[in-house]
């Protein structure tokens, strides 16, 4: 599907891996997704000390938020990144 929010932030994370802050990133159910707000990015960084400015650059979508994929059951990467209100799971 051709939603342009998203592509957005897809040639976002490919440029964050061209500059060699992220190792792999995924985006599960891409064909269904309509807008960027219903979507979920994995991300893995290439290490921890590039992490802060992964969240840097990302920030200006409004609301990005991330948090650590300890479900593991959409993807084995490390991070969640999401761009809606998400309410933070305890």
């Amino acid at each position: 599907m051709h939603v342009p929010d998203i592509i957005e932030v897809k040639e976002h994370l490919e440029n964050l891996m061209k500059k060699g802050l992220i190792e792999k990133w995924e985006l599960p159910y891409e064909n269904i997704l309509t807008r960027r707000t219903a979507a979920i990015f994995f991300i893995t960084p290439v290490a921890e000390d590039k992490e802060e400015s992964i969240w840097q650059e990302l920030a200006k979508y409004e609301n990005f938020s991330f948090r650590a994929n300890k479900e593991k059951m959409l993807s084995e990467l490390q991070y969640r990144l999401t761009f809606s209100e998400e309410k933070q799971k305890l």
